[in-house]
């Protein structure tokens, strides 16, 4: 709890630390219909749809060549840096953690969700060579998570009330994905609950395997949403559209076969995008499919009201967050079919 609490002022005291003015509309810069939208991403499949959209953008513009047109995938190494400069308005769009876009509307950040990025595509990995059979094996064991934002932390609770189990049953720590694998690998942690592809890193390579899937035990699961400043909503209303309507086409293009799934691996593998091994994108495509969904992206209240409440309940939110202060689902009512050709 210590260890929560010092988490959450660090996380908390870098968006008080700011005056007000700074964390308004004043703060950010006007869109420039000129320049493309950056919009920021982590290299991880839940995020994948962005690549791909930016990619189909590109092709519709009549470059297929490019890696962006009008959105540019813009990397970045962990949602602290993409919260920061969210909230400083360095960039206007994001792929976010839902429960972190909550709490940052609650200290009146002025965002919106726009749009479901996946669903599923969250693991616990175990060592292959671990006794560990069921999650209930794991009590009195060190579990890394990404954050106690992160909706695996939230799917790592749910196991453990299934189980009858409680936080105090797991030595819970808080680690970057990438140094998860590693970290198991070295027997520093007896396991871990994050996205893919740190999952499937450690799998392809031999030494862990899956002990639980979102795809077995929380089938409609959520975490990345594309989540913009209400500024370029109020500036750029149709940019936020073609956005969505591009990361809509994207999610059913990836889901509509195996062999535009295998495409996306390699597209989002390129320097631009993700920049990792194709082979193992591929790996999370395939083992097994729905690993990780992109076909169903609805904006569903009762979901997102779900997810407030565990949040809620796992200490993440101080209060419960309405629905309409984070969520504005006007732009995937009101979609238009665009083409992927890719």
């Amino acid at each position: 709890m210590a260890e929560h609490s010092r988490y959450r002022r660090k996380l908390l005291g870098g968006a008080l630390s700011l005056p007000l003015i700074g964390m308004g509309a004043a703060a950010a810069a006007p869109a420039r219909s000129s320049l493309p939208l950056q919009v920021g991403g982590l290299p991880v499949t839940c995020n994948l749809t962005l690549p791909i959209a930016c990619k189909a953008k590109a092709a519709a513009d009549g470059r297929p060549d490019a890696a962006f047109t009008a959105f540019e995938y813009t990397k970045f190494s962990g949602w602290p840096e993409i919260k920061e400069s969210l909230m400083t308005g360095r960039i206007q769009a994001a792929y976010m953690l839902a429960p972190l876009v909550m709490d940052l509307t609650d200290w009146r950040i002025p965002l919106k969700i726009v749009s479901l990025g996946h669903r599923s595509g969250a693991v616990i990995m175990v060592r292959t060579d671990s006794p560990y059979r069921k999650f209930a094996d794991l009590r009195g064991k060190s579990i890394a998570i990404p954050s106690r934002f992160a909706v695996d932390y939230l799917f790592l609770r749910k196991m453990l009330a299934r189980e009858g189990m409680s936080p105090k049953d797991l030595e819970v720590i808080e680690m970057a994905p990438p140094d998860m694998p590693a970290a198991l690998y070295a027997r520093a942690i007896d396991g871990y609950c994050t996205g893919e592809p740190f999952g499937a890193a450690a799998q392809r390579a031999g030494y862990a395997r899956p002990l639980s899937m979102t795809r077995n035990e929380w089938r409609n699961y959520i975490c990345c949403v594309l989540t913009v400043r209400e500024e370029l909503i109020a500036t750029n209303r149709p940019l936020v559209q073609e956005l969505v309507n591009y990361v809509q086409a994207a999610g059913t293009w990836l889901d509509a076969s195996a062999l535009n799934r295998s495409k996306a691996a390699h597209i989002a593998a390129h320097r631009k995008f993700f920049n990792q091994d194709p082979n193992i994108i591929k790996f999370v495509m395939d083992n097994p499919s729905d690993r990780v969904t992109y076909g169903d992206l609805r904006m569903l209240r009762p979901e997102f009201d779900e997810l407030m409440k565990l949040s809620v309940q796992a200490g993440t939110l101080k209060r419960p967050v309405p629905y309409e202060q984070y969520v504005d689902d006007s732009f995937v009512k009101n979609i238009r079919p665009v083409k992927v050709a890719l």
